[in-house]
């Protein structure tokens, strides 16, 4: 195992055995000393060699990264062990620190051969120092390499689930960075699109009245200066609402028609003021009493209001446009009929898609704003046969505020008296 692989734990355990080998050695030596053994300078001698070469391994690199040259070095260190074994039955003892190096340089089909032949070299030692086989001569030295064995194979499999585990940390981590950046992105794009709503919704159709007003104007000029004059205030006032808009986008508040009442107020003025641009009769209507809505919903019903009028201004040809407020008990409803040329719904171009720029993405606006709080926009029309657009929301569950009743008729605004 190379070194860097190698855990905190692990290298407090190894240093351990480390220790171990150099106070078995001391001790082996020592006590050849103390009973004046008459081999005590070969024991001396050898313990030392055996320490020395112990020592050496650790400091090889190629002990640590070869398994050919930790073998090698293995065999240096069993031989040497022998020779001290054949003159004290103290180094029985280093069998013990030996199965632990041999289990942790060696592949485990080597190592344990290794620790099986140190075993019978350490039961076979200690037999011919005692002049006798007994159980306990034995059972001592199979029962060390058999623990030996568990806890290097235990350590083992504790280590590749260690190891399993961070790596699916690692995977979990990097999932969640890729899921966030996923999520960051979708939000990019949301925000996007609903700017893009915002802009088409308020912006775009404020221009485009105010192009229609100027128009008109510039006609009306030569013949009617009082028309004229007319429009061009009309023109400043959309431009008016149209900067108030603008500072809305930055200060993410909801719609200036909205601040200043309920919601059927706000299409009421909605209805008004694009009958006196247009020339149209735009008639609103209130059905059932009105309930207090979540801004939200409040916005959404208004912005498709505002594109389902302009477009009916700028391509419908009516002369006459009918929107209707419906609050039910558990849905909230805007109908926009007009009596106008009408198309087929099913041929209107995607947004992006069509031949001229900007074509196509009212429709697609409306119906994103009906999905995003989990209502429905259905559109009917044919040529020839005008166009109605129903949008359908749920009311959100809570207690529900009661506004002013509703005018006893519909609330009819039309450019310089009644409808015709």
């Amino acid at each position: 195992m190379i070194d860097h692989s190698l855990t905190p734990v692990l290298r407090v355990l190894r240093s351990c055995l480390h220790l171990l080998v150099a106070a078995l050695l001391a001790l082996a030596a020592v006590r050849a000393v103390a009973d004046h053994a008459p081999h005590a300078p070969a024991v001396l001698a050898t313990a030392v060699l055996l320490f020395a070469l112990y020592a050496a391994g650790p400091v090889l690199p190629r002990v640590r990264s070869s398994t050919p040259a930790a073998a090698l070095w293995l065999t240096a260190v069993a031989l040497v062990w022998m020779v001290l074994l054949a003159l004290t039955q103290d180094g029985v003892w280093l069998a013990f620190p030996l199965f632990f190096v041999q289990l942790h340089l060696l592949p485990l089909r080597w190592a344990l051969p290794a620790v099986a032949l140190t075993t019978v070299l350490a039961i076979a030692g200690f037999a011919w120092h005692t002049r006798a086989l007994a159980v306990g001569t034995v059972i001592g030295p199979a029962l060390g390499a058999a623990v030996a064995v568990a806890v290097v194979l235990g350590y083992q499999a504790l280590y590749r689930e260690s190891e399993q585990r961070r790596r699916l940390i690692e995977e979990l981590t990097e999932a969640r960075s890729e899921l966030a950046a996923a999520e960051h992105a979708a939000g990019v794009l949301a925000e996007r699109e609903r700017l893009a709503r915002e802009i088409h919704d308020t912006l775009a159709q404020g221009l485009s009245s105010i192009q229609l007003l100027l128009r008109a104007a510039e006609r009306a000029i030569p013949d009617r200066p009082g028309t004229a004059l007319g429009h061009v205030r009309q023109a400043r006032g959309t431009a008016v609402d149209n900067l108030a808009e603008a500072r809305r986008f930055v200060r993410a508040l909801s719609p200036p028609d909205l601040e200043g009442g309920s919601l059927p107020a706000a299409l009421e003025r909605l209805c008004a003021t694009t009958a006196r641009s247009s020339g149209l009769a735009v008639h609103c209507h209130l059905s059932g009493a009105p309930t207090e809505l979540p801004t939200p919903h409040e916005v959404a019903l208004l912005r498709i209001a505002q594109s389902a009028l302009a477009n009916t201004v700028q391509h419908a040809a009516a002369d006459r446009v009918e929107l209707t407020l419906s609050y039910m008990d558990t849905e909230v409803a805007l109908d926009v009929v007009d009596d106008g040329a009408g198309f087929t719904p099913s041929e209107v171009p995607a947004p992006g898609s069509a031949a001229v720029s900007g074509t196509g993405f009212g429709l697609s606006a409306m119906r994103a704003r009906a999905r995003a709080l989990h209502g429905t926009l259905a559109v009917e029309s044919a040529p020839g046969e005008g166009t109605a657009v129903a949008v359908t929301l749920p009311c959100p569950a809570g207690p529900d505020t009661a506004a002013d009743p509703p005018p006893a008729g519909p609330a009819d605004a039309t450019p310089e008296g009644p409808a015709a």
